[in-house]
């Protein structure tokens, strides 16, 4: 809000020439907009770090100065919005739109440059990368950098002209193994097949040079499992988003899903031993979608949309999020069958 510095839910429509809003009234939105942004002249800086608790903002300045902080659902949501946005500033002026591509394709590393030279400046205790101790959804992590951290210094150090260059180097140091994600932002983020997405410039995604010791966690009796429940045929494997039991936060968790015997395990991506940290047997279980529109009964914070709720035989509750409707159904229908 620009009176009360409030966040509200607001239904948004992007047009040729403006982004309208509408306030929402029992599920649906009015039928007048409450608001309009003009996009001639804007600026748009996304992801935005003016808050720190809050990475998923897209921010819009207008030629007045007036700016506007808009908070996605999700990663995949606030960047298909800022693509589209950027493209209806641009849509007038094809000369940028030009520009905007052959920038995104152009960046080569400097022929007297190379990775490991990038590595070694890294590491300099004097004018190098700043490690620091960093708390993760419970796991402390030892010597670690941000996203934003490691793209500002790429550019302080001349590596890189612009942040969407220094993303870009920054993917290929990832790619070659000189850096490592750790946590749950940054893992995440390695889903996506495009490199520059698989980098955050984000000051809440933790990286380590990927010769670091191990992380310290904090003392948890291990999980044991029986090696015939780990032995079943794979059927579907991938990342989703878990409601802990105790904690009630939410973690990002591989899944994997087997057959003969019929068991669902999910395993902690930030570890490098191919252990599961959790698991149970699908067979007596209920598997089933949750409605969209608000928060559902024994879901905890601020997460909507994409849900399914596993009920076992034993009337535990998991609560799980997929990345998209279509991903819901995959699952579900993948577990059904085996339950």
């Amino acid at each position: 809000g620009h009176i009360v510095r409030n966040w509200k839910v607001r239904w948004f429509v992007l047009l040729q020439d403006k982004l309208l809003y509408y306030k929402i009234e029992g599920g649906k939105k009015e039928s007048s907009p409450k608001g309009r942004i003009l996009l001639d002249g804007c600026t748009i800086t996304c992801p935005c770090l003016e808050y720190e608790n809050r990475p998923l903002l897209i921010k819009l300045k207008t030629k007045t100065n007036t700016d506007y902080f808009l908070e996605c659902c999700s990663r995949e949501e606030r960047d298909s919005w800022a693509l589209d946005i950027t493209g209806a500033i641009h849509a007038g002026h094809p000369v940028q739109v030009q520009e905007l591509h052959r920038m995104k394709n152009s960046f080569k590393l400097l022929d007297n440059i190379s990775l490991h030279d990038i590595v070694e400046r890294m590491y300099d205790s004097s004018t190098g990368i700043k490690l620091t101790r960093n708390l993760d959804q419970g796991n402390r992590y030892k010597e670690t950098f941000t996203g934003s951290a490691l793209v500002d210094w790429l550019i302080s150090n001349s590596f890189a002209v612009s942040r969407f260059e220094a993303v870009t180097l920054a993917s290929m140091l990832m790619d070659e193994n000189f850096i490592r994600p750790v946590g749950a932002r940054s893992t995440e983020a390695m889903r996506f097949s495009d490199p520059s997405e698989k980098f955050l410039d984000d000051s809440t995604a933790l990286y380590m040079f990927a010769e670091s010791g191990k992380k310290n966690t904090s003392s948890k009796e291990e999980v044991q499992f029986n090696i015939s429940e780990l032995s079943g045929t794979i059927v579907k494997q991938g990342f989703l988003v878990k409601q802990g039991h105790k904690r009630k936060n939410w973690k990002v968790r591989r899944f994997v899903l087997r057959a003969d015997p019929a068991f669902l395990h999910y395993y902690d991506p930030t570890k490098e031993e191919n252990k599961p940290v959790g698991g149970f047997s699908l067979r007596g279980c209920l598997v089933s979608a949750l409605e969209d529109n608000g928060v559902p009964a024994g879901v905890k914070g601020n997460v909507q949309g994409n849900l399914f709720k596993i009920i076992t035989k034993n009337d535990i509750h998991y609560y799980i999020q997929a990345s998209s409707k279509a991903e819901r159904v995959q699952w579900i229908e993948a577990i059904k069958p085996l339950t």
